[in-house]
């Protein structure tokens, strides 16, 4: 039986892309959160925070030039239509991403008095990016729609996406840090579990609004019966997660890693629905995967490419997690 490239390549294009998208948001949100929750830290912790994510933040980024490398060759259409009604915010992101890999580099060198100064701009750096990130995640779901109503909805889309890597940074420190530092970690998750929290409710209270497609896909049968698990167990992780907290880090740390797998677990539940709903489009309720796609001979150029490049990000990340694992300590990164 033969192949019908034309309808399967641009299912597998999505689906790196998607995948793409959501190890970017996993990985590149607690090194976002990171850089957050520097407003709440005191100086002395800064050091250890910034060791925690120093052997991994730019492979964590590599995840985002992926996706939108692969929406641009595969989706060019798509690209276009995305890119022009978010023109603002990616703009924004990419200030926020530039400031705080500055920032970055700059706050190990200067003399100690400065730091400061460096610290404020990967903080606000970090928050900048999270923010467009967020306000892009509500527009798209709103279907890319213009006006003050869409516009206040991203807005709150965009807090609680900010807060969200926040709870991601928390967990990642509960899991790098020690003593006093990681103390204040769990304190700093339990708060921000209650905006990430509302966020998703949000998004999954607007998102069949927004379409009467999207409503008949969630609340008509058997398709409610099949999508009704995403929800049920993330509330469920929700809940599992704000006991936890309660126990963090346990005997001998045993608990430590356990938040961070579950906000990972709730992440990827909640992208999960996003993609449910909107498949087929690539632009909701404009654009289906087919007609965006590039033409089927240049996809099938470029999965060759893709699969070259996508071994090698997906074995250097699980190296530098292996060799650059346990405790941040002491060390600070310069």
């Amino acid at each position: 039986m033969s192949i019908d490239w034309p309808t399967l390549l641009p299912l597998v294009f999505a689906g790196l892309m998607g995948v793409a998208i959501l190890l970017y948001v996993i990985l590149d949100g607690f090194d976002l959160g990171i850089g957050i929750l520097f407003a709440a830290a005191d100086t002395d912790d800064k050091d250890t925070m910034i060791a925690s994510i120093g052997p991994f933040w730019d492979a964590n980024e590599t995840w985002l030039v992926l996706a939108v490398g692969l929406l641009l060759v595969a989706f060019p259409i798509a690209h276009g239509v995305i890119l022009t009604a978010l023109y603002l915010p990616v703009f924004l992101l990419l200030v926020g991403l530039i400031l705080r890999g500055v920032a970055f580099d700059f706050r190990a060198k200067v003399p100690i008095h400065r730091k400061h100064r460096w610290d404020r701009m990967f903080f606000i750096g970090s928050l900048l990016a999270a923010l467009a990130q967020g306000y892009m995640l509500g527009i798209y779901v709103l279907g890319l729609q213009q006006g003050i109503a869409a516009m206040l909805f991203a807005a709150l889309v965009a807090l609680c996406l900010a807060a969200a890597y926040a709870a991601m940074g928390s967990a990642w420190l509960i899991y790098k840090a020690e003593g006093d530092l990681q103390q204040k970690a769990v304190f700093w998750l339990r708060r921000t579990l209650v905006f990430t929290a509302a966020g998703m409710a949000a998004v999954s209270a607007a998102t069949p609004l927004a379409s009467p497609r999207i409503f008949e896909k969630w609340f008509t049968l058997p398709e409610i019966v099949w999508l009704a698990p995403l929800p049920i167990a993330a509330l469920g992780l929700f809940l599992w997660l704000w006991r936890m907290c309660v126990h963090l880090p346990g005997h001998e740390d045993e608990h430590s890693l356990k938040p961070f797998i579950v906000l990972s677990a709730i992440f990827a539940l909640g992208f999960g629905g996003l993609a449910y709903s909107f498949y087929p489009y690539v632009v909701p309720d404009r654009m289906t995967i087919w007609e965006a796609a590039a033409a089927t001979e240049s996809l099938a150029v470029i999965l060759i490419g893709t699969a070259f490049v996508l071994p090698i990000i997906l074995g250097y990340t699980v190296y530098a997690y292996r060799v650059f694992g346990g405790k941040a300590g002491d060390l600070t990164y310069d």
